[in-house]
């Protein structure tokens, strides 16, 4: 066969490195994974804390020194820690994303554990962000003998290394050291180093200095000792003014042993909208993480701001953010536990602080009710309600009825209470958020509760029937009123009632405005729709105009013998309750108002008495 003709083997693959542009990492770093510049100041702390960790691990005994020293646009760190040899300066600060913190296998004997801080080997390029070259000085305290070694970085991801003389680094640690780009000098100044260190650093358990100045504030406001509980108040209330700059209602301290976890919860001193997320700080292993964690507590928790200090939960790439795992739900759980404790315990041993929270924050604690049958029993007494009565609880407004009515909507509080009200009803407004479902839960903690919504059917049945001879004498005027109402889907019923001042109720419930809503669309809708909307037509009840007969208004009305002015009176009277009901009018409802209006005005102004002119 001729080898010409013989098919030509594959090439085999040549291997090949990806080739990265450090600037354009650097552009992303800077814009898309940290928030800000100030970043590079945790970084470098961060590094600083994980060396001395790691040589404390080997050498308990060993100094454990961060120092700080900002001048004229640079910025110098230094740290005695565990140190690089000339061998980890090639194999870990040359190769991004490795994380030195793996070196010899530490990190792994200590996963899951309190101890380093960094996970994702990115540290010391986020200096970068403020410097266009970093030089690195090191000296490892597993080589003694080794001499130092200096690493000298440029952001085009130029670098070069070279071992110093002894006397450049006569101990073991590392010394970082950055000049400020133009445009960044003001992220090295002293003073913004300082506030920076402080502000990340506060809890480090090492002495951290900006020059001689310490920025450690240990213990933690949450874990010292005071002379009293109003002492302990006092600091903690100071705390929160510094941190979040506002004076609370209360301070609760957080402990949560098996995850590590210690903190304390600011009560808000003005209500906030329960859609508003909450923003918490968050320190691992002393620095801060976070000052907008979101998701730390329960949603309904939005009363509070949080400071915590954790060992167990896992930051995101950023380190600007909580990753949600189990371990997190876990704790989140074990926080809104606290949150309840602490609500209990006002309930039980200080209604007056309780009283001043829940004065504030009803609706957050009627959210945790909603959910937890032992929350809503234990605040029974104590959860406002708006009812006929007054300001109440449920737990003292059941014990005054045999039947807790409510309505669904504010806008039927408003009509009927008055009328419940004067009849010996007793209603609970369920309107506002969360209280209808609350009231629904009521029977399940306090047996023998009877909760019922109010409908139609209970106010008038309520309502004093009017004589039987009396009904028979204006039942021309009735039969003109439920003729003109009777295209409007809504009957007509005469009652006597107190207030005297209140002529005509307008009576429905969700079926009867269902169903309204149902006859409107088919009124508007094509053959085939009409007929879909048509097949469901239900026996919801309809609407209901109860006249007050007591009223001397309609007393006026149901007197006269014009058939015509009857009818417009009583659209009149229809409109006039809609409008008090504050029902959304439909197309039908606008027409008869003004039908009515123009009406009487055209009545009056024939009916008007002459005048002479003069």
């Amino acid at each position: 066969m001729d080898p010409s003709t013989l098919p030509t083997p594959p090439t085999p693959p040549s291997p090949h490195s990806f080739q990265v542009d450090l600037r354009g990492l650097v552009d992303l770093l800077s814009h898309h994974l940290y928030s800000s510049p100030k970043v590079y100041l945790r970084e470098l702390l961060q590094n600083a804390v994980d060396a001395l960790t790691a040589r404390l691990a080997e050498e308990p005994g060993a100094p454990a020194r961060v120092r700080l020293y900002a001048e004229e646009g640079a910025l110098r760190v230094e740290d005695t820690g565990i140190g690089l040899t000339e061998a980890d300066v090639h194999s870990l600060l040359a190769t991004i994303g490795r994380s030195s913190k793996r070196a010899d296998g530490l990190e792994a004997a200590r996963e899951g554990q309190a101890g380093f801080l960094g996970q994702f080997g990115i540290g010391l390029l986020a200096c970068f962000v403020v410097a266009d070259r970093i030089r690195v000085v090191s000296r490892s305290a597993r080589e003694p003998g080794a001499p130092p070694v200096e690493w000298t970085a440029s952001d085009d991801g130029s670098y070069t290394v070279r071992t110093l003389d002894q006397a450049a680094r006569p101990e073991p640690g590392t010394t970082v050291h950055l000049v400020a780009r133009g445009d960044t000098r003001e992220w090295l100044t002293e003073d913004r180093v300082r506030a920076l260190a402080r502000d990340f650093g506060a809890l480090l358990p090492y002495d951290v200095r900006v020059g001689e100045e310490p920025i450690g504030e240990l213990p933690a406001p949450w874990d010292r000792s005071y002379p009293s509980p109003a002492a302990r108040r006092g600091a903690l209330s100071a705390h929160c003014r510094e941190v979040f700059g506002f004076t609370p209602l209360d301070s609760i301290v957080l402990d949560i042993p098996l995850a590590g976890v210690r903190g304390v919860a600011h009560v808000l001193p003005a209500a906030v909208s329960p859609a508003q997320r909450a923003r918490h700080r968050v320190h691992l292993k002393g620095m801060l993480l976070t000052e907008r964690a979101e998701q730390l507590l329960p949603d309904w928790a939005f009363f509070v701001r949080c400071v915590l200090d954790t060992d167990s939960l896992r930051p995101t790439a950023s380190r600007e953010s909580l990753y949600e795992d189990e371990t997190l739900a876990t704790v989140r759980d074990a926080l809104g536990a606290h949150l309840r404790d602490w609500l209990a315990r006002l309930a039980a041993g200080d209604p007056e602080r309780l009283g001043a929270f829940l004065a504030v924050h009803h609706l957050g604690v009627k959210s945790l009710a909603r959910h937890d049958p032992d929350m809503l029993r234990t605040m029974l007494p104590w959860l406002p309600f708006e009812t006929t009565d007054g300001q109440l609880s449920l737990e003292e407004f059941a014990g005054r009825h045999p039947v807790v009515h409510f309505t669904r909507t504010v806008e039927e509080f408003r009509q009927v209470a008055p009328i419940a009200a004067a009849q010996g009803i007793g209603v609970v407004n369920g309107g506002y958020t969360y209280d209808a479902a609350l009231i629904e839960a009521l029977p399940s903690v306090r047996p023998g509760t009877v909760a019922a919504e109010l409908d139609a059917d209970t106010v008038t049945a309520h309502l004093d029937p009017v004589e039987p001879a009396e009904e028979l004498a204006l039942a021309g005027f009735l039969g003109t009123a439920r003729a003109r109402l009777d295209a409007l889907g809504c009957e007509v019923a005469l009652r006597s009632f107190h207030p005297l001042s209140v002529p005509a109720l307008h009576l429905d419930d969700r079926a009867a405005r269902h169903e309204q809503a149902r006859e409107e669309a088919a009124e508007g809708a094509d053959e085939l729709w009409a007929g879909i909307l048509g097949s469901l037509r239900g026996e919801a009840p309809r609407a209901r105009l109860v006249l007050n007969h007591l009223n001397p208004l309609v007393r006026r009305v149901s007197s006269l013998g014009d058939s015509e002015l009857v009818g417009t009176a009583v659209e009149s009277l229809y409109g006039q309750a809609l409008l008090m009901a504050q029902r959304p009018l439909r197309p039908a409802d606008s027409a008869l108002l003004n039908r009515s209006f123009l009406g009487l005005l055209e009545w009056a102004t024939h009916h008007a008495p002459e005048q002479d002119g003069t």
